[in-house]
């Protein structure tokens, strides 16, 4: 199975595309394929993640259909291309509920688009598996059939905010952020965690990703004394030009942030490679270097993926990890619970603990939907980029 770059089933209101593999089944209720909805960002500003996360969803969906599916039925994505807008993954979350009657959802993969969508489908009662990172995105009450696979912004904070403060012992901090629900959250969270650690905010500002001349934000945060850069985005666009502009102005500060600062789609917009030194981001303990070497999980999903021949050197690792995971979880509950939507919730309330993905490893109970442990956030080196991972950036311990 070969998965290219741009490698992408979309679907609109028109025209449906699943992704499965094989023949289609016979019209009967018993054979008929099991349905998910799929919420990915295939294009648009924010569409890096869903590009590298649907590498991986696609290669599971093959691999557990050529394994004979959820038993003996096929394991259907019924994909909706949110294209990076809010209101796209509003009507596809109603298409996918009222219409197509998926019996669970993965994603959105943007939380700008979760924030949207995850009431909906909480009101149509349909379970939803999700990699999204601000916090309010899980509420056992409000929501109590969506499941995070992934550390909250809370946890992602702390993390990339103590690698400035207690690692690298810098106080002065900018911090920006696009204006995506996903970027004001993360500012407007991490903002007062810093201070709470003692540290100076001497600039902060939401700015619209789309914006090309980023020159004089980075010389107010330079003027206001700015010790280190922190950006929140997953628009990749946005945070090369950070790159390119601190670069061009000689301005030798450290950034520290969000993950798709070491994408390849963010190092292949840099005006020269050097300004990817002294980048650290937000990466995942499993799917790190350690002395030179990935964990076990991750170095064999990569020789699997080598051996399917699914590019992966352009985007992250953790990215087609997470979109592994999220597909292989579905088949497991599906294939132990079946396919009711209160039968798969009490699955994964009472089941998933310590579950092995490649990305992380998930433990959910009923009063807490967010499975992901503290200690499995770290801070990466993207210079050090190989096969779409990283080394853990210095000052970790083990």
């Amino acid at each position: 199975m070969s998965i290219k770059r741009r490698t992408v089933l979309t679907g609109s209101a028109a025209g449906m595309v699943s992704l499965t593999s094989g023949l289609a089944a016979p019209a009967i209720a018993q054979n008929d394929p099991i349905r998910i909805g799929y919420l990915p960002a295939l294009t648009g500003p924010s569409s890096s993640t869903g590009v590298g996360i649907n590498r991986g969803t696609e290669l599971a969906v093959d691999v557990i259909n050529k394994s004979g599916g959820i038993n003996g039925r096929k394991l259907e994505m019924i994909v909706r291309d949110t294209q990076s807008d809010p209101t796209k993954a509003v009507n596809a979350v109603a298409e996918l509920t009222q219409r197509q009657k998926v019996v669970a959802i993965w994603g959105p993969l943007n939380s700008g688009e979760a924030l949207a969508a995850t009431p909906l489908i909480a009101r149509d009662k349909v379970p939803m598996l999700h990699p999204c990172w601000v916090d309010t995105l899980i509420d056992v009450k409000k929501y109590p059939m969506a499941f995070r696979m992934a550390p909250t912004n809370t946890q992602v904070g702390k993390g990339a905010n103590h690698y400035v403060v207690n690692v690298l012992k810098l106080k002065k901090v900018a911090v920006v952020s696009d204006t995506t629900g996903y970027g004001t959250s993360s500012a407007n969270t991490y903002v007062p965690m810093l201070k709470a650690m003692g540290a100076e905010v001497v600039y902060t500002n939401h700015v619209d990703a789309a914006n090309p001349d980023l020159k004089p934000e980075l010389l107010r945060m330079q003027s206001a004394g700015a010790q280190a850069i922190m950006p929140w985005s997953v628009n990749a666009g946005f945070l090369s030009r950070i790159l390119n502009t601190r670069g061009a102005m000689n301005w030798d500060v450290p950034v520290v942030g969000q993950t798709t600062l070491g994408s390849g789609q963010t190092k292949a917009l840099l005006d020269k490679p050097e300004n990817w030194n002294k980048v650290y981001s937000n990466n995942f303990r499993n799917c790190c270097y350690k002395d030179g070497k990935l964990p076990p999980r991750a170095a064999e999903f990569v020789e699997r993926l080598k051996k399917e021949k699914v590019e992966f050197a352009d985007t992250l690792l953790w990215w087609v990890a997470l979109g592994w995971d999220g597909p292989m979880l579905m088949a497991e509950t599906l294939k132990a619970a079946g396919p009711k939507n209160t039968d798969m919730v009490a699955y994964w309330n009472t089941k998933v603990k310590g579950w092995p993905g490649i990305y992380g490893t998930v433990t959910w109970t009923p009063e807490e939907h967010n499975g992901f442990p503290d200690e499995d956030v770290v801070m990466c080196e993207v210079n050090s980029l190989k096969d779409g991972a990283f080394n853990i950036a210095p000052g970790y311990s083990s």
